[in-house]
C-alpha cells in the first residue's frame, strides 16, 4: 500500500536554487555565481574558539533558548550599537540559522487562513514555509518600483486577514534596502492596522551606502516587530548554522516551545564560536564588507556595459540583472550560460513567478573569478549578438 504524503508537502515546489544547482554537480571548471554563501572562510579566531571548545569537552546540550552567555552578549551588542534593548532571559532565542527563525516565527503566530505579506522577488523559503504553517502568502510585486516595497503597495495589500509583513532587507535576491525615512512610512501602516512586522535582517552588516536601521529600533514599534538575524553572512559562518530571534516575550516563548520539540538547541560549539565572533570578529566583518563593496562596483558596471541592465544593490552580495533582451527566459539563459560558458547563475523564477526576465548573480566569489565570469558572460552574449 503506497504511503500518502502530506498534501501541503506534495504541493510545495522544490527550492528553485537547489533544483538548478543539481545541474552543476560534477561539472568541471564552473564559476558559480549562484549559491548565497561567502567565499571567505570563518575568521581564524572564531574557528579557534570552536576548536578550543571541543578540546575542552563542550559537547553537551544547552538551554533551549541558547547559551546565556551568547544571549547576554547579543543583548549588550544590540544595545551598544543600535540602542535595541532585548531582555536576554525572555526576548532572545538562539536558532539554527535565520531559516529556522523564519519557520518558528511563522508557526508561532499563524492561525489557519492568516495572510503573510511578502514583497517579491523574495527569498525562496518564505512562501512555502508560510503555507506549511497554515497561512496564505500574499506576494507584493515590486517590479515597477525598482524592487522596493512602497507604502502605497503595502497599504493596498492589507485586509482583515493580514497577520504580518515579512520584510527582508538588505534583500535576497536584489540587494535592495531601506533608509530610516522609508521604514518610518511602513511603521505608520503597521501600527495603523495592528499587524506584526517580521524582519529578516541577516545581511544588515553588509549595507553599503547608508547606515542600516533596524525596524524594531523605530519609536513605538518594538512590540509589533520580530527581528531575525544571524552570523552566516556577516561573519562567514554559514556551516555553523547559528542565528537568533529578538522580539516580544510572548512570541519568543511560543517559538521556544516549538524549538524545544523539534531542534532542542543549537550545537554548543557553534554558540561558543558565535560568542567569539561578537567579542572579537568586528575587524574581519569590516574587511569582508570592503571587499564586497569593491566587487559590487565591478559587477554592476560590467553587467551594464554588457547590456544587461542592473540596479546597484544597497546591501547583501547579489545583483539581479535584466536578461529579457537576450531573447531567452531566465531558465534558458541560466542553462545555456552554464552549458556554453560554465558560469552558474540562478533563474529569476526561483524568487517569484513574475521574474522570468531576471537572473540572480552572487558576487560572493573572488575578484579574479568575477572577472573571468564577466569575460565568459560577454562571450555568451556576443554569440547571441546582444
Amino acid at each position: 500500500m503506497p504511503i500518502k504524503i502530506s498534501q501541503k508537502v506534495e504541493k510545495m515546489p522544490p527550492s528553485g536554487i537547489r533544483a538548478f544547482f543539481d545541474l552543476v554537480l560534477g561539472m568541471k571548471d564552473v564559476i558559480s555565481l549562484g549559491v548565497g554563501e561567502p567565499d571567505f572562510v570563518t575568521p581564524w579566531n572564531v574557528r579557534e574558539e570552536g576548536i578550543f571548545a571541543l578540546e575542552q569537552g563542550y559537547t553537551s546540550y544547552t538551554s533551549n533558548k541558547g547559551l546565556y552567555r551568547l544571549r547576554l552578549l547579543l543583548h549588550r551588542y544590540l544595545k551598544k550599537k543600535y540602542n535595541l534593548d532585548y531582555n536576554p532571559d525572555e526576548e532572545i532565542l538562539i536558532t539554527v540559522g535565520v531559516s529556522e527563525g523564519v519557520d518558528l516565527a511563522l508557526r508561532a503566530v499563524i492561525n489557519p487562513g492568516d495572510k503573510i505579506l511578502i514583497p517579491e522577488p523574495s527569498y525562496v523559503s518564505y512562501g512555502p514555509v508560510t503555507g506549511l504553517a497554515g497561512g496564505i502568502p500574499v506576494y507584493i510585486d515590486t517590479r515597477k518600483t525598482k524592487f522596493k516595497l512602497t507604502p502605497q503597495a503595502l497599504e493596498k495589500a492589507i485586509d482583515k486577514n493580514t497577520k504580518a509583513l515579512l520584510l527582508n532587507y538588505p534583500a535576497n535576491p536584489t540587494g535592495v534596502s531601506y533608509s530610516r525615512k522609508e521604514l518610518e512610512t511602513f511603521k505608520k501602516i503597521i501600527l495603523k492596522h495592528r499587524i506584526l512586522c517580521i524582519t529578516d535582517e541577516v545581511y544588515n552588516e553588509l549595507t553599503y551606502d547608508f547606515e542600516h536601521t533596524h525596524f524594531s529600533a523605530l519609536s513605538g514599534v518594538k512590540e509589533s516587530t520580530l527581528y531575525l538575524d544571524g552570523f552566516s553572512k556577516s561573519y562567514a559562518m554559514t556551516g555553523w548554522r547559528i542565528g537568533f530571534a529578538c522580539g516580544p516575550k510572548e512570541i519568543i516563548a511560543a517559538m521556544t516551545k516549538i524549538h524545544q520539540y523539534t531542534i532542542m538547541c543549537v550545537p554548543i560549539v557553534s554558540q561558543m564560536a558565535a560568542c567569539e565572533a561578537l567579542e572579537g570578529g568586528r575587524k574581519s566583518v569590516e574587511e569582508m564588507k570592503k571587499e564586497y563593496r569593491r566587487r559590487r562596483e565591478f559587477m554592476v558596471d560590467s553587467l551594464n556595459s554588457l547590456g544587461l541592465s542592473c540596479h546597484k544593490p544597497e546591501g547583501a552580495f547579489y545583483v539581479f540583472p535584466y536578461v529579457k533582451n537576450t531573447g531567452l527566459s531566465s531558465m534558458d539563459f541560466a542553462q545555456r550560460l552554464l552549458k556554453e560558458q560554465k558560469v552558474a547563475v540562478v533563474p529569476g523564477t526561483a524568487f517569484g513567478t513574475g521574474y522570468d526576465d531576471y537572473v540572480r548573480m552572487s558576487y560572493a566569489s573572488s575578484y579574479d573569478n568575477l572577472k573571468e565570469a564577466i569575460k565568459r558572460i560577454g562571450a555568451f552574449l556576443k554569440s547571441r549578438r546582444i
